[in-house]
């Protein structure tokens, strides 16, 4: 009885070189000669089919042999899956483009590199530096947001007509009136209008031409809510009814 044993036409080798550290695979007929193989490897390896050396590797990395004749059949070979073909590179040429040492550098001082405003130490620089900028303008924002909220609970407490302390921090502490409470043309947020019971203010109740409520001049001033306290605070006898 006859046997026939029959093959896989194909085979799949793991493919390496002296050119790049990268490993590829890649499917062959084993019918193709080893010119044609050479010719195929050109794209994948990028040297030139004439200045390729092949060797065959196991496997196991083993080395089993060169597969130099160009006329063989690479199925003539001792080929399996997974065998690993190295190619090398004998031209020179490709030494001459991955050889850096060959590369002329420029070269710069340190400290000349720091001086520099378009390198990428500087690119570092500046853009941590507005990094840490936007953090501090957000919690300066949320900070100021808190604090105007706090004025506004305050100003929500206390209504026109209340008695009051005013205790601006640097100045001595006064007592009046509450005549305004809300918010004004000439800054932004809550603002509480009060008449001083001595002239210890700023003007008759009016800021930049609006009249916001009246009193005698130097007696008017306005303040922040929180820094305003309401309660039974009487008006001093100054002893005007004496001679």
């Amino acid at each position: 009885m006859d046997v026939t044993v029959v093959t896989n036409p194909t085979v799949n080798v793991r493919l390496t070189s002296a050119i790049s550290s990268f490993e590829v695979q890649r499917r062959f007929n084993r019918g193709i000669s080893i010119a044609e193989l050479k010719g195929k490897l050109e794209m994948v390896i990028g040297a030139a089919s004439s200045c390729m050396d092949l060797e065959l590797f196991s496997v196991s990395d083993k080395f089993l042999q060169k597969m130099d004749d160009n006329e063989a059949l690479l199925g003539s070979y001792a080929v399996d899956d997974d065998c690993r073909i190295h190619v090398t590179d004998t031209s020179g040429q490709m030494n001459e483009f991955t050889d850096v040492s060959k590369v002329e550098k420029f070269e710069i001082s340190d400290d000349a590199y720091e001086k520099r405003t378009d390198s990428a130490r500087s690119f570092m620089k500046k853009n941590r530096f507005d990094l840490v900028r936007e953090e501090e303008i957000a919690k300066k924002k949320a900070a100021n947001a808190a604090r105007e909220e706090e004025n506004k609970a305050a100003a929500d407490a206390m209504s026109v007509g209340n008695r009051c302390q005013v205790q601006v921090p640097g100045q001595p502490t006064k007592v009046g009136t509450v005549m305004f409470v809300g918010t004004t043309d000439f800054k932004p947020g809550y603002w509480v209008g009060v008449k001083y019971d001595e002239p210890m203010g700023k003007h008759d109740g009016t800021v930049d031409g609006k009249k916001y409520f009246e009193c005698v001049n130097k007696y008017g001033a306005f303040v922040k809510p929180t820094t305003v306290t309401v309660g039974d605070f009487p008006e001093e006898d100054y002893g005007l009814d004496e001679m």
